[in-house]
């Protein structure tokens, strides 16, 4: 305690930094099953996560999204639908010998989104019960939250089922979607992460409009507390190869969660190859912990960068138009005086010193990643 005293740290952040300190990784079933989720398919992904690389690569939880509830009992507490979870405990137990994690869903509200059990007036009771069952994640859904309370409520709502998680002395990353400036109040009431925009859709439009839009976000991330865009849409079919690579860059570098939402067991070697590059993935679990931002735009055309925590910068050349178009990067606009040595993070090739900036010729909706690191 008195460490903490002296770092300005406070407890509670403390915690929160121990149970998140870089951006959490894994997978979640709404992107790809939506309401078809079962205990078969969850298994399935768990072992698919170890056998592909996933596990070996950092990706962890596996997380259940809606439509997994059933009702609750006289004494007010929750069950899974038994037709397609039969039992928790067992899958959570499943789960945990395969080296990974369970993550579940719920709503601060009376109803999910999907229509099922939300956790209204029984926070106390379904945090008890995801301790028990081994749940080590939850994402925590507005939905129709909005229907019985308050904007001035919002903080309040979220805030109670942190302390109920709290007290069951299980740790549970705590993941939170709200309304409005979410971002600027999240980590007071506990989250680990927090969604800051609406939801993601397997289409490029959609994913550089979230991507691109979070710029002036990164002064409220960091260990312990991190900006959630959404959810990867890699591998799901809605963009090409240069696009999801995009996709993958642009979220490493703003540090956030790498959830994704595909199929793991039908993945194609270029999506594994994707989201398993050890280079990439680097960036986004640096130990810095420090949400990237864009240094220079025109146009359709952006670079963005991310401080690293051995001096390096980690940098993207993104290129939106619809043709292959030169770009570069001034090491002044990084932070770098003088030779610095480039890696072609995607290509994971060292490609030698350069003064003073680096360029490189970026494909239509492409991305070109390097890690630029300074010569002493």
């Amino acid at each position: 305690m008195v460490l903490l005293a002296v770092v300005g740290i406070s407890p509670a952040a403390f915690a929160q930094a121990q149970l998140a300190p870089t951006p959490p990784m894994g997978w979640n079933s709404w992107n790809h099953f939506g309401c078809k989720v079962n205990d078969t398919i969850v298994r399935a992904e768990a072992d698919t996560m170890v056998s592909s690389g996933m596990k070996a690569a950092g990706y962890e939880y596996v997380n259940i999204d809606d439509c997994w509830e059933g009702v609750r009992d006289s004494k007010g507490f929750i069950h899974p639908n038994d037709a397609r979870f039969p039992d928790m405990k067992a899958l959570a137990d499943y789960v945990h010998s395969k080296g990974l994690k369970l993550g579940i869903y719920s709503s601060p509200g009376p109803h999910t989104c999907g229509g099922y059990e939300g956790s209204y007036r029984h926070e106390k009771q379904d945090a008890e019960t995801y301790a028990k069952w081994g749940v080590d994640y939850l994402k925590y859904d507005w939905c129709s939250a909005r229907y019985v309370y308050k904007p001035d409520q919002y903080q309040a709502a979220f805030e109670k089922m942190h302390k109920a998680l709290l007290a069951t002395g299980r740790p549970i990353v705590y993941s939170i979607h709200g309304r409005g400036r979410v971002w600027t109040w999240a980590q007071s009431v506990g989250a680990n992460l927090w969604r800051t925009t609406g939801d993601i859709k397997d289409n490029y439009n959609r994913m550089v409009a979230i991507g691109f839009g979070q710029e002036g976000l990164a002064q409220f991330a960091g260990p312990g507390h991190w900006n959630d865009p959404d959810m990867l849409e890699i591998g799901n079919g809605g963009m090409t190869p240069e696009e999801y690579r995009m996709h993958m860059s642009l979220w490493c570098l703003l540090a956030a969660p790498l959830i994704t939402g595909n199929d793991l067991t039908k993945m194609t070697p270029e999506t594994r190859a994707i989201l398993t590059n050890p280079d990439v993935i680097a960036v986004d679990q640096d130990p810095l912990g420090v949400e990237g931002q864009r240094v220079w735009e025109e146009g359709p055309l952006e670079i963005w960068m991310k401080p690293l925590a051995d001096g390096s910068k980690a940098v993207g050349l993104f290129n939106r138009e619809q043709s292959t178009i030169k770009l570069t990067v001034k090491f002044s606009q990084i932070g770098i005086d003088g030779r610095a040595t480039v890696r072609d993070l995607w290509a994971r090739k060292d490609l030698g010193v350069f003064k003073g900036s680096y360029s490189a010729d970026v494909v239509e909706h492409g991305v070109v990643m390097i890690r630029v690191t300074p010569l002493k």
